[in-house]
């Protein structure tokens, strides 16, 4: 049933972005408790008045559709939390020019300022040091070793 859901909301939602190229899915879940996460983000960011718009538009597509008869299931639509890893390439461009963490595969951590993404890595900048003795470098990182990244917020 959940393979379902997820496959039947996938293809309802390729309309949406059709009509907003600037947003994409992160990703769906459901769990066993029948909630429904869907994850979406936006090259331009994701305002909270489409993501009411989606919300409503999906619930009433789940209830018309007769996957939870009983209307037993609730529906959350949200973008990622600032917290959350980067999923998709497209997120890692949208973030071009924030301060990230890496986590590699090998579980080491580097931190730096995103400042380019290809189609295989991504590079970063690290700054050590401070006034005349900083030392700039920049790390190119294989997507293939990176475990996870996070944006880090400054404050």
């Amino acid at each position: 049933m959940a393979v379902d859901i997820v496959k039947q909301i996938e293809d309802w939602l390729h309309g949406v972005f059709t009509d907003n190229p600037t947003l994409f899915l992160v990703s769906i879940k459901v769990k066993p408790t029948n909630n429904i996460k869907v994850f979406i983000d936006g090259d331009e960011g994701f305002p909270i008045d489409m993501c009411v718009r989606i919300n409503r538009k999906l619930y009433k597509l789940i209830e018309e559709n007769g996957f939870y008869p009983e209307g037993d299931f609730s529906l959350e639509v949200s973008s990622p939390g600032l917290g959350e890893p980067l999923k998709l390439h497209r997120q890692y461009t949208k973030n071009i020019g924030r301060d990230i963490e890496v986590v590699f595969t090998d579980s080491s951590i580097k931190e730096g300022k995103l400042i380019a993404v290809a189609e295989s890595d991504i590079i970063i900048e690290q700054t050590e040091g401070k006034g005349k003795k900083a030392i700039v470098q920049q790390i190119v990182i294989p997507l293939s070793n990176i475990k996870s990244t996070t944006v880090q917020i400054k404050f």
